[in-house]
């Protein structure tokens, strides 16, 4: 782990990390607060009570299974199980690690492999896909494969979550609260994601941040559509009920319509998430005649963030205030926005909260007491930090107005698509084995309504273009996740290329700008 001594000594003294956990938390408040609901999902309403018994029974299994310190995964939409199961393995001792849904074979076999999970919890089919029977294929590979549990839907081979929970007696374990507590999977320039780690107190300072500069009150309620495998809406989902005393009302689906009708019934005081979201949420508000009078604050992050759009939705919310954000997995929330100041929050993306950020050569650099502990393997920390321990992002940005920052492009090569990261490298090395393929560049091209679209550069073979059916057939082949398949193809003589070969990518995106 990379905690320097000094700053961590820091953190205690500001009250950012303490000597508690989630754990804690869970248990005072299901003491404290036993009927506050915390969890709303559809039909489904959990209570600081039922929560903390589910998570408790769940604890107890999971310690039957494997010692403390093992990794329990998680593949599933935003459903009160993710809690009960992140709750669980954390009163357990267990790191969690959430993975996304709408990862395939070949993302979901490396990171269980990679973080070595005893426990991987899966629906059996979401979304016209099912996840039962990839799991058979990916732990049929395996060495020492999970214990593999169904939750919601025939269990078939596997263990059913019903099933899983057994009356045991185990007892609980007391936390350290400076030890790794999740682990997150980030895109990297290399083309292998990287798993980020977190302590519970790098977590716990990042949710104090949010308290602080977001409006959030005791008894605020965050609509989290954003999925709870991302950092930002595990967060939402998991810790700011049991440390902010909100609550979380959870969307399995994205449906702007929905979302609105969500927020109007559950009278909704915040919700974050990138562009799409809202845009989407201000269109379907327009269509139900409503400026969603209970909304205090919307936060808009990921690449992209439009500050016509930032100010439209100010001009038309009744009450909330709107704002660009900037972070990432590895140091979340980097910057806070600019609640009430709309130029500010629409044109940068705002202050810096408890984060210490510095440009070199207009790179953003960052440390603070939220950010990650390290990287589970230790050689992907060498490029990735400076010799002052600050994380060097790959996004470059400038100030303006002396204290606020406006991310002005990227130095890593990574599309930010809908507000998930994809790896060019990672596309690249799959699209070079079509036949049809000489040369290929994966780029991100500015799009309004996802933030970023993944564009195909490509030298053919000879005259025989391939199509973008194509090439989605190639990777789907390959078991890629759909989100990272090219949404457009262009065909070009050559790549351009440095004295070096390098080939220039920036120069490929102003082409392709100038075109669009």
């Amino acid at each position: 782990m990379r905690v320097d001594e000094q700053r961590a000594a820091d953190a205690y003294r500001r009250g950012l990390w303490v000597n508690e956990t989630l754990a804690d938390s869970l248990r005072d408040a299901a003491r404290a607060t036993p009927e506050r609901t915390v969890l709303v999902d559809g039909d489904i309403r959990l209570n600081c009570r039922a929560l903390h018994e589910k998570a408790t029974a769940l604890a107890q299994s999971l310690m039957e299974l494997m010692p403390a310190g093992g990794v329990v995964s998680f593949m599933l939409p935003n459903w009160h199980e993710a809690a009960v199961i992140y709750l669980g393995a954390t009163l357990a001792g267990m790191v969690v690690n959430p993975i996304l849904p709408s990862l395939r074979d070949r993302e979901l076999a490396f990171i269980l492999s990679d973080a070595d999970s005893r426990a991987v919890f899966v629906p059996s089919t979401f979304g016209n896909h099912d996840y039962a029977a990839m799991l058979d294929r990916v732990t049929a590979s395996m060495a020492s494969p999970p214990e593999v549990v169904v939750v919601r839907g025939d269990a078939g081979t596997h263990t059913s979550y019903a099933s899983f929970t057994t009356n045991t007696a185990a007892v609980l374990p007391v936390l350290n609260p400076d030890t790794v507590r999740m682990i997150l999977y980030t895109s990297g320039t290399t083309g292998r994601p990287k798993g980020v780690l977190h302590s519970h107190n790098s977590i716990h300072a990042l949710i104090r941040q949010i308290g602080e500069h977001w409006l959030v009150t005791d008894g605020d309620r965050f609509l989290v559509p954003s999925p709870i495998a991302h950092i930002g809406g595990s967060i939402y989902a998991f810790e700011c009920p049991l440390l902010l005393g909100t609550t979380a009302v959870l969307m399995e689906r994205w449906d702007p319509d929905t979302a609105v009708s969500l927020m109007l019934a559950e009278r909704c005081t915040h919700m974050a998430g990138a562009t799409p979201f809202l845009d989407g949420v201000l269109a379907a508000a327009h269509r139900a005649g409503t400026q969603l009078p209970d909304l205090k604050v919307f936060i808009c992050g990921g690449a992209s963030v439009p500050p016509s759009l930032i100010r439209r939705a100010t001009d038309y919310l009744e009450k909330a205030a709107v704002s660009r954000v900037y972070g990432s997995t590895e140091v979340p929330v980097t910057t806070v926005g600019s609640l009430g100041d709309v130029d500010h929050a629409a044109d940068t993306d705002g202050l810096a909260g408890i984060a210490d950020i510095k440009l070199t050569d207009g790179e953003i650099c960052a440390r603070g007491p939220q950010m990650l502990v390290g990287y589970l393997h230790t050689d992907d920390e060498t490029a990735s930090f400076d010799t002052e321990g600050y994380f060097r992002t790959g996004d470059l940005a400038r100030w303006v107005d002396g204290e606020y920052l406006v991310v002005t492009g990227r130095a890593k090569d990574i599309i930010i698509r809908n507000g998930e990261n994809i790896s060019p490298k990672e596309v690249e090395d799959l699209l070079i084995a079509h036949p049809a393929i000489a040369e290929v560049a994966v780029v991100g091209v500015p799009d309004d309504r996802t933030g970023e679209r993944a564009c195909a550069v490509v030298v053919t073979v000879d005259q025989h273009a391939p199509t973008l059916d194509d090439l989605a057939a190639l990777l789907i082949g390959e078991g890629l996740a759909k989100f990272k398949i090219p949404e457009q193809i262009v065909i070009w003589d050559a790549l351009p290329r440095n004295d070096a070969g390098k080939v220039l990518k920036h120069q490929i995106r102003t082409t392709l700008m100038k075109v669009d």
